[in-house]
This record gives structure tokens, C-alpha cells and sequence, in this order.
């Protein structure tokens, strides 16, 4: 019981308020989680006393501050790396056609010049499982008797039961919403929508998140209610069992080379992430896959730094009217722009009125193809380096952006570390589940 509470916890904190899945920036080392519990314990020594806020509004503050500023760390490390001789330094992939693929470098500086080229050239995509039911008049009531009834979904080798009730007054396009809105809040791994065709009539259409088949199976979900807990006859009155496009997998041959995967989403040598997107034409053409030059790295990794930058700003400002703090927060992190602003200026960045920042293409590439690129990038290094230090801080302590009152100030020296004000903000995330 215990288990399924906190899968359901996490569950739910990732859907509502991770902007993004989880990346390899995710992960840590032994001394990386030992440096951020050192940092909780001393930031908890010294913290003054609070009566928090403990509002929806402002557990939605805290908790999308704490992502956002994950969300800006993690692209701050895919340009290269934490450590600042290696920030802006990422090597940057490219397709000769995006059309039919798009490439992603994961591999590390030091391997980058040794990074080959390959050709793709891509037969088949992958799939997702579609099943479609009968389609029947929407408007007429529904031909089974008012009960509970319950049917079986089988997906990633886990089985659910979903239950439902159907009353008299229900029409066959009422209890296909219904189905669809319990398959879609359920989050199993599937998707549903109603669909209608040309006469009018309505049908229940489900869809897997996943795509192509792994290990021999037959399929990617099943439905069922042979033994079901409750009333079963709504499988075979809907039609819910009917495959209508069965998963396929993603076929593509690399460098002569035929391949399968599930997904269309894969690693290649360890050295790129691929994400196939369409079909080569009939004649067979292919992409290419390979390194961009270094003022092509450098110039579209600053381009994805002030996108990540942007936007965290711009997450910070929809708060503006509800949480006061957040201008300061806002503030904060403008004002590492500012202290920069001379040397950004340089590199070939603009810095707006609202804080943001804009890349003036032509004077960007122009000063990374000069002789003293070095030198004009260092306030570029800099930026980066104290924009990763603020992600950091807000990390740690998104609560110090929330409109809490301070009750009493600590003794500085002479207190001892408290779990509390971090275990505030971890509560948070279980506060409907307790």
C-alpha cells in the first residue's frame, strides 16, 4: 500500500510540474549528492524561522521554480559540461535532412574528434498500437443494463482493472467520453479520444504511448473482461478488443547496415542520439550524420543557452501577480545578465529592457571566427558559470522565492542543523496523499 502511494506521489509530481522527462544530466555521483546534502545542512543552520505558505498556488510556485531551474541546469550541462573550462565547449551534431532525421551528440569533448560520420537512410518508423471501436449512434442510449461494470488492460507486462458506471440515461457517446477521460486519467501507458465519422456516429479510439514490439510479443496492450471483478459486456459492445493497427518497428539501415529498434528514439555507437522523423523517398536518399565545425558548436550552443535562459525567465514571470517574491527572483537572475552585460555586448548579445537576452547572429559568428574569439567569449564563460550557481540556489531552497513570514532570526554560530525547512517543501508533493 505503502509502494503504489509513493509511485503514485511520483506519478503525479512528474506529469503536473516536470516540465521535462529526466535526462543523463539527472544522475549523480557519490560526492555530487554528498555536496548537496552538506549544502541543505548548513542552509538549514543558519535559516531564520518561518510560518510558510502553504497554499496551492504557492506549492505550485515552489515546486515549478525547483524544475525550471533543473530544467536550465540540465541545459547548461549538455553545453559541455559542469565545470566551467568546459562550458560552451558540447560539440554540436548535424543532419544533412531533418526531414528524415535529427541527431543529438551525447559523446564527450575529448572523443569528439574522433567522432565518425554515418549515412542513414530509413525504411520504416516505428509504431504506436491503435485499436478502434465499433462505431455506433452517439445520441441513442446505451444498449446495456445500468451497472458497474469493469473491463482488463494488459500493457508493459503490468495488468489494470478499470472500472466504470453506466446509467440509464447514458447515450453510447456519454459512456465512450467517459472511457475515454478514465483510460486518459488513468496514465497506463495509453491514450484514448472519441472519434466520429461521416454518418455521425461515434467510436472509442485507444492508442499506446509506446511504439514498436519487443521481445517477440504479439502486442503492445490488450483489453479484456473475461474475469473482470465487475460487470463485463462492455468489451464486445464497444468493440474496444479490435486491433485496427497493430505496432510496427522502425527499420533504417546506417553505413550498409540494416537495423531494428522499438522506438524512434535510439543511440547510435554511444556517440549520438537519433530521432527518426519520416521516410526516405523512393530512391533510396540518405541523411548524414556528423559533427558541426567548432564556430558552428559554439555558435548554436549560445544559442541554446539564452533559449534555456529565456525561458526560465519567462516561467519566473507568470508568477509575477500572485507571488510577490517572484520579482525577486526575477531580479536576481536579470541582474547576472547585467553584470555581464559589457562583455555579452561583445560576443554578440543584446540585453532587453525585460532582462531577456537576444543573439545577434552575424556579430556572433563574426567574433567566433576572430583571433581573439578566447578572449571575447570569457565574459560568455562567466554568465554561464553564475547562471549554473543561481540554478543551483533556487535547487536547494525554492521556498526562499515563496511569500513566507519570518517569525524569528537564529543566533548565527550557535545553532544546530535543522531537517525542516527542506521537509516543508518535500511534504509538498505528498500533501493529497496523506
Amino acid at each position: 500500500m505503502a509502494y503504489s502511494s509513493i509511485y503514485n506521489v511520483y506519478n503525479f509530481y512528474m506529469t503536473t510540474y516536470a516540465p521535462k522527462p529526466s535526462t543523463p544530466y539527472d544522475s549523480h555521483k557519490k560526492s555530487e549528492l554528498r555536496s548537496v546534502y552538506n549544502s541543505i545542512v548548513k542552509m538549514n543552520k543558519e535559516s531564520p524561522l518561518y510560518i510558510l505558505d502553504t497554499s496551492k498556488d504557492s506549492q505550485q510556485f515552489a515546486v515549478s521554480m525547483k524544475e525550471n531551474a533543473r530544467e536550465l541546469r540540465n541545459t547548461i550541462a549538455s553545453l559541455g559540461g559542469l565545470d566551467e573550462d568546459d562550458l560552451l565547449n558540447k560539440k554540436v551534431a548535424y543532419s544533412s535532412d531533418e526531414a528524415i532525421v535529427t541527431a543529438t551528440y551525447i559523446g564527450s569533448s575529448e572523443d569528439s574528434e574522433d567522432a565518425p560520420a554515418y549515412e542513414i537512410e530509413v525504411k520504416n518508423l516505428a509504431s504506436p498500437q491503435i485499436n478502434t471501436g465499433k462505431f455506433l449512434p452517439g445520441e441513442e442510449a446505451v444498449a446495456l443494463p445500468p451497472s458497474t461494470y469493469s473491463f482488463d488492460v494488459g500493457i508493459d507486462d503490468l495488468n489494470y482493472e478499470l472500472q466504470f458506471n453506466i446509467k440509464s440515461t447514458d447515450t453510447n457517446r456519454d459512456v465512450q467520453e467517459k472511457l475515454s477521460r478514465l483510460i486518459n486519467n488513468a496514465n497506463i501507458g495509453m491514450s484514448a479520444e472519441v472519434v466520429t465519422d461521416d454518418a455521425g456516429n461515434s467510436s472509442l479510439r485507444m492508442e499506446s504511448n509506446a511504439t514498436g514490439l519487443k521481445d517477440g510479443k504479439p502486442c503492445l496492450f490488450k483489453i479484456s473482461d473475461h474475469q473482470t471483478s465487475k460487470t463485463s459486456g462492455s468489451i464486445e459492445y464497444f468493440g474496444l478488443d479490435h486491433v485496427s493497427a497493430q505496432s510496427t518497428n522502425a527499420s533504417f539501415v546506417v553505413n550498409e547496415e540494416e537495423i531494428t529498434t522499438a522506438s524512434n528514439r535510439f543511440t547510435l555507437e554511444n556517440t549520438y542520439e537519433l530521432q527518426l522523423k519520416g521516410v526516405s523517398g523512393e530512391d533510396g536518399g540518405t541523411a548524414s550524420i556528423g559533427l558541426r565545425t567548432d564556430v558552428e558548436s559554439l555558435t548554436e550552443n549560445i544559442n541554446t543557452l539564452v533559449r534555456g535562459y529565456n525561458s526560465f525567465l519567462q516561467a519566473v514571470s507568470e508568477y509575477s501577480e500572485n507571488q510577490p517574491k517572484s520579482n525577486r527572483l526575477f531580479h536576481e537572475m536579470s541582474s547576472v545578465a547585467r553584470v555581464y552585460a559589457q562583455g555579452l555586448t561583445s560576443a554578440g548579445l543584446r540585453l532587453g529592457q525585460d532582462g531577456t537576452l537576444e543573439v545577434d547572429r552575424s556579430t556572433l559568428k563574426q567574433q567566433a571566427m576572430s583571433d581573439n574569439a578566447k578572449e571575447v567569449f570569457s565574459s560568455m564563460k562567466g554568465f554561464t558559470n553564475s547562471v549554473l550557481r543561481k540554478t543551483n540556489q533556487v535547487s536547494l531552497n525554492p521556498m526562499n522565492y515563496v511569500n513566507n513570514i519570518i517569525v524569528a532570526y537564529k543566533n548565527p554560530g550557535k545553532n544546530f542543523a535543522s531537517p525542516y525547512i527542506t521537509s516543508a517543501y518535500s511534504g509538498m508533493m505528498f500533501n493529497s496523499y496523506c
